[in-house]
């Protein structure tokens, strides 16, 4: 096997700010992991102290041979008081941003990734009067430090963080897939749409940035003739949020797992079916086939992966199921599809929303010391992007 990927192809690993940082104290989820009683097994705390150790973390991207690195802005950190700016924290992004093109390594920046700023979320949150122009001022407050940066993700998966919003009116956390979640609150779904289109513009005034928003994909099938029930399914879970994206000048495809939907709605993952650390079922092929979905749903808008990975602790499932998924991807664009890059979820064992027992990372990070430690599936990735192509 050898499957070539075309020149200028980024291939990088990503992280989110919250996750990786620690210590987000003025964020809603901040306040949501700390809430006596709360439902989350585990808080954030230091996480990975990516905060003060992300130079340690871009001299391991560079190093393993990596282009691309994919990061958040947070913007509790940011605006921690409503309508009051710190300059020093933009001064830290902008570091950060530098230490990206220093290095050579392409800076893919995520300007929200979940988590908001407590006075955000005491003032309505995303369905409040005020909410668009709230987060249209953030970015205009950040737009003057993405200079050399040619990729923003406006939002991360706000299918997701639509379909969180009625998980936390429930007081319940959720174990299953992401896909099999009771559909998004549709309010915020739609002032999510307009916070992305509202971002765009204030994008759009900065030479040489492409934007766009990233969605959860996952991989819908229909079970037993299930067909229009698979697409209404779907429709609110996913492809509404793929529909908003039309004309951006990038769509994110995010990808793990697929569900497969029946005539009462989601199912469990068969019996005897290869699991994940999530419980997830191992299922490589869904990075190929979102892609396909995504480019048939808004044809014309260049595909950025900008995750893909599997939470294990056997590092080398980790390569197997990344091979499946290179290998997917691959068949997707010598089909047509133009997709401009992959970035691996994640380069860190990071905070996975109320765990650390689910390890995505190509490296590996002591909770006591904060010791990284770069796994062999990290090398072998940095193998396969220096040599631009899949082989085996």
């Amino acid at each position: 096997m050898h499957l070539p990927f075309p020149n200028g192809f980024l291939w990088g690993a990503a992280g989110s700010a919250h996750q990786t940082e620690g210590n987000n104290v003025a964020s809603d989820m901040w306040a949501l992991e700390n809430r006596p009683g709360g439902f989350l097994p585990e808080r954030s705390g230091d996480a990975c102290d990516g905060y003060h150790r992300w130079r340690e973390d871009l001299d391991i991207v560079r190093d393993l041979g990596l282009n691309a690195y994919r990061f958040g802005i947070e913007w509790a950190r940011v605006e921690p008081v409503e309508g009051q700016v710190s300059l020093a924290e933009l001064a830290h992004y902008r570091r950060l941003i530098e230490g990206c093109l220093d290095r050579g390594l392409t800076p893919v920046v995520t300007l929200h990734h979940f988590s908001s700023p407590l006075w955000f979320q005491r003032r309505g949150g995303w369905t409040d009067a005020g909410a668009v122009e709230r987060f249209r001022r953030y970015v205009r407050a950040v737009l003057p430090i993405l200079n050399g940066v040619t990729w923003v993700c406006t939002i991360n998966e706000p299918n997701m963080l639509a379909m969180m919003a009625n998980m936390v009116k429930r007081e319940k956390r959720e174990e299953n897939v992401a896909g099999a979640m009771p559909p998004p609150d549709q309010a915020v779904a739609e002032a999510l749409m307009t916070a992305h289109h509202a971002a765009r513009e204030e994008l759009g005034a900065a030479a040489g940035i492409r934007s766009g928003w990233t969605v959860a994909n996952q991989n819908f099938e229909a079970a037993d003739g299930a067909e229009a029930e698979r697409d209404a399914w779907a429709w609110t879970r996913e492809d509404q949020f793929l529909d908003a994206a039309a004309g951006d000048d990038f769509i994110g495809v995010q990808a793990y797992t697929r569900v497969c939907i029946g005539r009462e709605g989601a199912l469990d993952v068969p019996d005897g079916a290869r699991r994940t650390l999530t419980g997830w079922e191992f299922y490589p092929a869904a990075l190929g086939n979102a892609v396909r979905h995504t480019a048939a749903r808004i044809p014309g808008v260049p595909i950025l992966v900008t995750e893909n990975g599997i939470a294990t602790s056997d590092d080398a499932e980790r390569v197997e199921y990344t091979t499946g998924a290179l290998a997917g991807l691959h068949e997707a664009m010598a089909g047509g599809i133009d997709v401009r890059g992959y970035l691996h979820w994640s380069l860190l064992d990071n905070y996975e929303w109320g765990t650390y027992h689910a390890t995505f990372g190509l490296v590996a990070v002591d909770r006591r010391t904060f010791a990284r430690t770069v796994k062999p599936s990290a090398r072998w990735l940095g193998d396969v992007a220096r040599a631009g192509a899949l082989s085996g």
